[in-house]
């Protein structure tokens, strides 16, 4: 019934590595200044979706 112990290290090794590209992905979008995109198209879209835009 249990996982041996090595496949549970590994999901836990490969978990890491995700979160850890997932940050890297993240600082690199916020160093190329892609915050302001984001929100910018995110209110575009919240506001079409009410019928404001």
């Amino acid at each position: 019934m249990g996982q041996s112990k090595a496949l549970r290290h590994r999901k836990q090794a490969v978990r890491a590595l995700v979160f850890v590209i997932a940050a890297c992905m993240t600082a690199w979008g916020v160093y190329r200044g892609e915050v302001s995109v984001v929100l910018g198209k995110a209110v575009n879209v919240c506001l079409e979706c009410i019928g404001l835009g």
